[in-house]
């Protein structure tokens, strides 16, 4: 069994969970950072939505809808994820997690 940001691959993947995995990935790579301190739920809460926020932005950026994502416009999130990231990470990091997302997209039937 191989988990990719809380989805099982051997099961049905669905755009949605690998959107939901877009979240986590991008909250793990950004966000869950030992130099931002710890701060409780409340912090933890104002982190993830600061990346959901710029999650969902790529989305619209790349002509995709958050809400009932596409195999396409996952693809098109991440590009433009990949391009926002670029200013913060390492590129080998970016296209690391960019393939595990893109895995998960292989999988959308």
């Amino acid at each position: 069994m191989t988990i990719i940001y809380n989805v099982d691959t051997e099961k049905e993947v669905t755009p949605l969970m690998v959107r939901d995995a877009m979240l986590e990935c991008f909250y793990q790579a950004h966000c869950l950072d030992a130099s931002l301190g710890s701060g409780g739920a409340v912090k933890d809460k104002l982190r993830r939505d600061y990346c959901s926020q710029i999650v969902r932005k790529a989305f619209v950026d790349s002509g995709g809808d958050f809400a009932k994502p596409t195999k396409a416009s996952i693809k098109g999130a991440v590009e433009e994820l990949k391009e926002f990231s670029k200013n913060f990470r390492d590129r080998e990091i970016i296209n690391r997690h960019a393939a595990e997302i893109y895995q998960l997209a292989k999988k959308i039937k």
